[in-house]
């Protein structure tokens, strides 16, 4: 099953962040919340599978203090 474990800001955050855990071979997609325009106005969460969430919370966590 997925789970959001981060929102991001807009699309160009998320599509990042989705590499950044797929670089560290977690696989990760990308879905709005909300009403998203075609620009990428808006935010996305940061979905993952769930036995992975705690792994990709670390991952993100250390990029954030880098």
């Amino acid at each position: 099953m997925w789970i959001a474990i981060y929102i991001a800001a807009n699309r160009a955050q998320a599509d990042m962040l989705k590499k950044l855990l797929c670089n560290e071979g977690i696989l990760a997609n990308t879905r709005p919340t909300g009403v998203a325009s075609t620009l990428g106005d808006g935010m996305y969460e940061i979905l993952v599978l769930e036995s992975e969430a705690e792994e990709a919370q670390a991952i993100l966590c250390q990029r954030a203090v880098r």
